[in-house]
């Protein structure tokens, strides 16, 4: 039984039924619905929607994720860039997310189509910030430059969980360390662009490994943090092994600020492109320019 801070009230309102209605008319996907996300009533109501491109299916087979899984993806989709585009601009979206499944069946993972992505986005939507979810492109360099050149403002991927629970809990191509070489190795490719990452707190991690990886997170100069609690998408997936009490989300958020974050966005229902974050992170950026 889930404990009563983790109670959520759904919510349709006139913007979640009309950014609804766009993502089925374009042929989009949202990680909100395929992720299963709790805050998909709260975001979409607010105007904000993470798109998911590259298709539907993930090549990857981590057990904590909804997101439908396959040895092979489906067919790319190349008027999505545009599409995309569209959709932002006819929501008037000033700060969007866009994610994708992870496509090791492709020759580049699905870099230069993700690129392009961005590149139409920002091609019709000047003024709108984008930040991006990127897989691990296996620690291609060369690949990630392909993202780098589209330049979002902010480039994020996720630790999901502390170095020893990662094997458990990710995909085998997948690896604490070689995602901490991937967030270094953006910030070395562009100072400008803002990195992001995200983990989850309630699969047997100790104290001392969740602080452990904040400040691995920090030495590889990641700029903006999410924590927030696994919620086990069903019994196929990985048990939850606890929930973690608020408070404890609370103090991690000032940990994390006294580390040196910019930013730190801790709670039972944070994800890693929620809401919490984005009005600090866009006024950091335009500060910035």
């Amino acid at each position: 039984m889930l404990p009563e801070w983790l109670s959520i009230k759904p919510a349709s309102t006139k913007k979640y039924d009309g950014i609804k209605n766009t993502v089925k008319s374009l042929g989009l996907h949202t990680v909100c619905a395929e992720a299963h996300c709790p805050n998909i009533s709260e975001c979409w109501s607010g105007g904000t929607a993470t798109f998911m491109v590259l298709g539907e299916l993930c090549t990857r087979g981590c057990t904590f994720c909804a997101v439908h899984k396959s040895a092979k993806g489906t067919a790319l989709d190349l008027g999505e860039p545009s599409k995309l585009a569209m959709a932002i601009k006819e929501w008037g979206l000033s700060y969007v997310v866009i994610t994708s499944v992870a496509r090791d069946d492709l020759p580049d993972q699905g870099s230069m189509h993700f690129a392009e992505c961005i590149s139409e986005v920002k091609k019709m939507n000047p003024n709108t910030l984008v930040e991006v979810l990127i897989p691990d492109f296996q620690g291609n360099a060369e690949l990630l430059s392909n993202i780098i050149k589209a330049h979002p403002d902010v480039i994020g991927h996720n630790i999901e969980t502390v170095e020893r629970l990662s094997a458990r809990a990710r995909d085998r191509r997948a690896n604490y360390a070689q995602s901490l070489a991937l967030l270094r190795k953006s910030k070395e490719l562009d100072k400008s662009i803002y990195t992001k990452s995200a983990m989850m707190l309630g699969l047997g991690e100790s104290e001392e490994e969740v602080i452990k990886a904040m400040e691995d997170l920090r030495a590889s100069e990641v700029d903006f943090l999410a924590i927030g609690q696994y919620l086990r998408p069903s019994q196929h997936h990985l048990a939850v092994n606890e929930y973690i009490k608020p408070e404890r989300f609370d103090s991690l958020r000032e940990k994390g600020m006294r580390m040196g974050f910019k930013y730190v966005a801790s709670g039972p229902f944070v994800r890693s492109s929620y809401k919490a974050g984005e009005f600090f992170i866009g006024s950091m950026i335009k500060v910035g320019r």
